[in-house]
């Protein structure tokens, strides 16, 4: 079947297409129907099925002889170690630990608090929490003690797992102050907290309170997985939200197993003799998709890395990493990228390692911008797929189906939708956009298998934040465009469009245009507040390493560029040179934060920032530019 008609399957026919995928997983009770309705009136996948996500992840390949097959490889350049573990020990680890979590009181339906740096125990956590029938939360190892309470209070534990502490490049960041501190913090106390002890740094532990993973596992019996239905919550996965408020994202079992199960295969075109390596973190969502659950559901090789892109030690870590391990697929943020570019202009590390095993490179987590495209395309000389998904959904709303078929690449555009997801482009409530007109990006309902089943606790904010906009589809938030073949164009968050008199410009064209300079590294646009026209483009740009060129002579060139490949319309006038822009730990720039700068409005600094001092760098920067004073004109 090729994509075309897989397509059509899943969106003419869900019920049976995802009941046909059902059947590649395997269950302790087959659901006989896919699709119904929940009791909050929402979507429910393969309800009267019973499964356990664990087990499926583990104790599968281990019955069907695959045990000595390696499960995880962890690497951790900060530390100077490697590790591998079959499906055998990985199994006998986390039966363990969830028999260690059983004997202090976790039963099916508890939640559990996994704030971990990017070690296998964070992994092992997760896994014993899903083989109990525990709802696990993980939390970004780092985050602010008040960020992590508001966590607890919304998730209300019943305990924390935690490790002494967390290692960004040379630096120990302990972790048990910041737990310690968000407990007082936090209305809801926890029963207790579980603490693994890392050799670089030692925490102080309360016997009254706290547990020693080590000592925990040397007491503990290992334990079988628990039934659970497949509509029961597997996990809680914090997001930001618009009121400031985080949402927690709920994923069920068996959606999210046969759903990932699929995108495997389909989307990435792994089987069980691969290795697959995501370059994220545990605590974002593509971590909980494709280094925990997704590469163990199907069999394959899961790469675990602790390090960073560049300085862990060099520009050359990703490519060191595939030689080693001989990695087949490599998942990243273009962030990832733009570092490694930055530094590394012409590839020259590139040069020096053996990259045969890798087959493709997958990008996703903000938009892949041309110019970062073409580089990665040019120095690897390996395909570049960009494909575009959320935390709600789980996995990819859109992508090119390496493992269906191999479809044409149109950079800028993160490909077509993937099978399940009917994604449509609107102008309004009723009117559906013609080809190449930008509207907003929404999916018709039903949402495939693996995306949110509810907010929790609070059902509301899925039906007012998602599902009010469009009646009968839900609003991602994003706007952008198809062409005539499919392809779906991102073009920003629905708050990155800007008006010039009268305009509706996308801010994510405009950047577009700056990356494909050859002095910039990575750039922003944002729109200032003007008296005359509404509002005003400015670029925001970071400049290559050894890139030689002054400020004025580097701002007409853009300005140019901007408007040969947009037109006078766009009115840019404006870029100014940064030294950094500011960012979330995961690599996202804080547009919002930017726009809140330049209009002069309360700051809220989120606690998700990478470097702090960005922001007053920043702010006083376009102050001295003018830009700010721009706004109260």
């Amino acid at each position: 079947m090729n994509y075309k008609q897989e397509y059509i399957a899943s969106t003419t026919s869900p019920e049976q297409f995802w009941l046909d995928k059902a059947h590649n997983i395997e269950w302790f009770s087959a659901p006989e129907t896919a699709i119904s309705s929940a009791e909050n009136g929402y979507q429910s996948w393969f309800k009267g099925g019973q499964l356990n996500t664990s087990y499926l992840a583990l104790d599968h390949h281990v019955n069907a002889g695959r045990g000595e097959k390696a499960a995880l490889i962890y690497d951790s350049p900060v530390t100077n170690t490697t590790r591998t573990y079959t499906y055998n020990e990985l199994l006998n680890e986390v039966a363990t630990f969830a028999g260690a979590l059983q004997g202090l009181g976790v039963s099916k339906g508890d939640r559990v608090i996994i704030y971990m740096p990017m070690i296998p125990q964070a992994a092992i956590a997760m896994l014993a929490c899903a083989r109990l029938g525990a709802i696990h939360s993980v939390v970004f190892g780092g985050f602010a003690a008040n960020e992590l309470a508001v966590r607890i209070d919304d998730a209300t534990p019943s305990f924390i797992i935690t490790a002494s502490c967390g290692i960004e490049g040379a630096k120990q960041i302990p972790y048990k102050p910041l737990v310690d501190k968000a407990i007082e913090n936090a209305s809801h106390k926890p029963n207790g907290c579980v603490v693994f002890q890392r050799p670089q740094l030692h925490a102080e532990l309360d016997s009254s309170f706290d547990h020693d993973w080590h000592s925990l596992m040397e007491n503990s019996s290992p334990v079988s997985a628990v039934k659970v239905d497949a509509t029961d919550p597997l996990y809680i996965l914090y997001t930001s939200g618009t009121t400031g408020k985080p949402k927690g994202v709920v994923r069920d079992n068996g959606g999210h197993a046969v759903a990932l199960h699929y995108s495997m295969g389909a989307l990435y075109g792994i089987d069980k003799n691969d290795i697959f390596w995501a370059a994220s973190d545990v605590g974002w969502v593509v971590g909980h998709s494709y280094i925990v659950y997704g590469p163990l559901i199907k069999g394959a090789t899961s790469v675990m890395y602790e390090g960073k892109p560049v300085g862990t030690p060099d520009a050359g870590a990703f490519w060191r990493m595939i030689e080693r391990h001989s990695i087949n697929i490599l998942f990243a943020a273009p962030t990832a990228f733009r570092a490694i570019r930055k530094e590394d202009p012409e590839g020259e590390f590139i040069k020096q390692y053996d990259l045969s095993s890798l087959r493709t490179i997958f990008m996703a987590g903000e938009r892949l911008d041309p110019p970062t495209y073409y580089w990665t395309l040019e120095k690897t000389n390996k395909p570049v797929v960009d494909h575009w998904w959320q935390t709600e959904t789980g996995w990819p709303i859109c992508s090119n189906p390496m493992g269906i078929e191999s479809m044409a690449t149109k950079p800028g555009s993160s490909s077509v939708p993937t099978p399940g997801f009917n994604v449509k482009v609107l102008k309004g409530p009723d009117t559906e956009a013609e080809p190449g007109e930008k509207g907003s990006i929404a999916i018709q309902l039903p949402l495939p298998p693996g995306c949110l089943s509810t907010i929790w606790q609070d059902h509301s904010r899925l039906v007012n934040g998602y599902l009010r906009e469009f009646e009968g589809y839900y609003s991602t938030g994003d706007n952008g465009y198809i062409d005539d073949e499919g392809y779906v164009f991102i073009m920003g968050r629905t708050d990155d469009v800007i008006n010039v008199a009268g305009h509706r410009l996308s801010t994510g064209e405009m950047e577009e245009v700056l990356a494909a300079h050859p002095a910039i590294a990575e750039c922003s646009v944002i729109g200032i507040n003007d008296a005359l026209k509404g509002q005003l483009p400015v670029g925001l740009v970071l400049l290559k390493d050894g890139a030689n060129i002054e400020e004025s002579e580097l701002e007409k060139e853009l300005v140019a560029q901007v408007r040969q490949s947009i037109g006078p319309v766009a009115c840019f006038k404006r870029a100014i040179v940064v030294k950094r822009l500011p960012k979330t730990r995961s690599g996202k720039i804080l547009r919002k934060l930017l726009r809140q700068i330049a209009a002069d409005e309360p700051i809220s600094v989120p606690s998700t920032i990478d470097d702090p001092s960005s922001v007053d760098e920043i702010a006083a920067l376009m102050r001295d530019k003018g830009l700010v004073e721009a706004v109260n004109v």
